[in-house]
């Protein structure tokens, strides 16, 4: 004890030697060290306290069960993938001369021309035979493409000066051949298509253009093809969008795109009749706003974006694909109470509304019945765990409009189709990054909403494309009734 003693008379100044002012001054000195250690450590206790809570965090996120496409939002493209087993050796040989019985593609109904093998000697003996003693071996189609290279049309037009009226004149040019670009409709149909359906780069298209077609086209001069496409299909995006200001029902979803180095986003509101798609710097509910322009639809089908919730519609249905990815998740969290019933509850009302085509109405409306008796039993239950807590508080809110599709077949029970919609533009944003310019934007979402419409009137991508370029009519083939 002597040691430690000795040590704290050193580190204390003699008191004995210091006046009334000196210490005070050490005692204020000693005052303020006091003051900034409690500082310090309140200060360390505070950290201490953050981190211990930012560690918990990050304990129950461990536990907490991955996300992918079989529990929320997450495209499948992005899910870890399993090794395949490997597939078994196959017993035997394969004939590749032979094939299996039945294989091989259908015969071409309408061939363009036909070649009818006879033999006339006997390949084996060299004996004559007839025609008569032969029977059909085998019929198969052989295919080749016809070389292709452009067809070029010169137009002569001539113009003068009218003796009569002092006027200059130019004569008129058939329709489709009027000065200006030097590629038609065909070429812009084709430029369009591979451009908008297989997400090919202007460098490439350039390149396909000299290789199968023969046919010189700079990358610029892609660039003032689509210009110059664009104001037909705007044209056309107006016709689809009176349509869509006109639907009863309204299926509508919104995806992420870069536009010029910034975050935009592509819309689609579709039906099974048309499909619109937009692209807006804005998620909110303004661009509902501007595309329904008053339109107010009986129907919205969407997910619960909040701008989607504030949708114009009279009735909304949920998108029960999510509601199901919702509740997976929470099953997988270790919610064993309440998630799990409301799952079996979503897919039984689902599988309802695949069988309406077979079920009677009486049994229609018993059913109807019974799902509402359900899901209020679903929701007087109490789950503990925290994802069940905040299904149960969202169904709470949301039960009204839940199974909307069980008293109205027209309703479909997923918003799906608008997210297939949006594969195309995926895929599009994966090869060429983002869009450089605003009308390059605008051109897509154009050319997409005519491919995906044309799909719905039964055409295909390269159809679709046609019509909207047709300088004749309508794109729609009818007036709706």
């Amino acid at each position: 004890m002597s040691e430690p003693n000795a040590t704290f008379c050193l580190l204390v100044p003699d008191l004995t030697t210091l006046s009334d002012e000196e210490k005070d001054a050490l005692i204020v000195k000693l005052w303020s060290e006091t003051v900034a250690l409690r500082l310090e450590v309140e200060h360390l206790r505070n950290l201490n306290t953050a981190l211990e809570r930012r560690l918990s965090e990050l304990e129950n996120k461990l536990n907490q069960p991955p996300k992918d496409s079989s529990n929320s939002s997450i495209p499948p493209s992005k899910d870890r993938k399993k090794n395949k087993p490997a597939r078994p050796a196959r017993k035997g040989v394969r004939r590749a001369s032979i094939g299996r019985k039945g294989g091989g593609r259908p015969l071409d109904p309408n061939p363009d021309q036909q070649i009818h093998a006879k033999a006339k000697t006997c390949p084996h003996c060299g004996r004559g035979v007839s025609e008569a003693e032969q029977h059909l071996h085998a019929v198969y189609d052989k295919i080749e493409v016809p070389p292709v290279k452009p067809v070029v049309t010169r137009v002569h037009q001539y113009g003068g000066h009218c003796g009569s009226c002092d006027q200059d004149y130019v004569s008129p040019v058939p329709r489709g051949m009027e000065p200006g670009s030097p590629f038609g409709a065909s070429i812009q149909a084709l430029a369009t298509y591979y451009r908008y359906t297989h997400a090919i780069s202007y460098e490439r298209l350039s390149r396909m253009f000299a290789d199968l077609y023969n046919l010189l086209i700079s990358e610029g001069a892609l660039a003032n093809l689509f210009l110059s496409t664009k104001n037909r299909i705007d044209d056309r995006t107006a016709e689809i969008l009176e349509r869509i200001r006109s639907s009863r029902l309204i299926c509508s979803d919104e995806t992420g795109v870069r536009v010029n180095g910034r975050n935009e986003w592509e819309w689609v509101f579709q039906n099974q009749d048309v499909c619109i798609h937009v692209i807006r710097p804005s998620r909110g509910s303004a661009v509902i706003r501007e595309v329904m322009a008053g339109h107010r639809p009986k129907i919205w089908v969407s997910d619960l974006l909040k701008s989607q919730k504030n949708n114009p519609a009279e009735l909304w249905q949920v998108c029960l694909a999510h509601q199901l990815r919702d509740c997976e998740y929470a099953v997988d969290a270790g919610d064993s109470i309440f998630a799990p019933r409301m799952k079996r509850i979503l897919l039984r009302a689902i599988a309802i509304h695949r069988r309406r085509g077979t079920l009677a109405q009486s049994t229609l409306y018993n059913y109807r019945l019974n799902m509402k008796t359900r899901l209020h039993e679903c929701l007087t239950l109490e789950p503990s765990q925290a994802d069940g807590i905040r299904l149960k508080k969202r169904y709470l809110d949301l039960k009204e409009n839940l199974f909307l599709f069980l008293e109205d077949p027209t309703i479909p029970t997923t918003n799906n189709s608008s997210e297939q919609a949006f594969r195309m533009s995926k895929l599009f944003m994966k090869v060429t990054n983002c869009f450089r310019s605003q009308w390059g934007k605008e051109l897509f979402a154009g050319a997409r909403s005519v491919i995906n419409t044309g799909k719905r009137q039964g055409l295909n991508a390269y159809q679709a494309i046609k019509r909207a370029l047709s300088p004749f009519g309508s794109f729609f083939p009818s007036q709706p009734g």
